[in-house]
């Protein structure tokens, strides 16, 4: 499931990354894992501390650009490139947006697929929660309420 999310980073990373002056190619790499990270992150606290529906919300509901998540995984990536890579606040805030909220996106479109079935939404869960557990009866509970 991280290594799908990576390559859906990388796969969006064109613009915000890869041609972006800011962010030398040696660190290319580096700077997508920490785009990943940070998106898995703030997604894995939601679940710890018990905000699960806020989760679950956010995959149902994708039309939610303001979304609380997306701007806690952008603010969370810009810190990293400000703190690790040195891109100034500004331009990393820029460079965050320009990338997150695409990726997460995808990520929600992905999760509704039949195709993609690591990336389906019980399954997303149950790897952010650490458990084999099939959280998929929890889900469809969730969705009755």
């Amino acid at each position: 499931m991280f290594e799908k999310l990576f390559i859906l980073v990388k796969n969006n990373a064109g613009r915000a990354i890869i041609d972006n002056p800011a962010i030398p190619e040696k660190y290319h790499e580096a700077v997508i894992n920490d785009a990943s990270s940070s998106i898995i992150e703030v997604l894995k606290s939601q679940v710890e501390t018990g905000r699960l529906k806020d989760v679950v919300k956010y995959f149902q509901f994708s039309g939610i650009y303001n979304n609380p998540l997306i701007t806690s995984a952008t603010n969370k990536f810009a810190n990293k490139l400000n703190n690790f890579y040195g891109v100034e606040p500004k331009a990393a805030l820029t460079t965050a947006n320009a990338l997150i909220p695409p990726v997460m996106q995808e990520l929600i479109r992905q999760s509704k697929s039949e195709q993609n079935k690591e990336l389906a939404l019980g399954s997303l869960l149950s790897k952010l929660n650490g458990s084999n557990i099939n959280i998929n009866t929890l889900l469809n509970q969730m969705a009755l309420a």
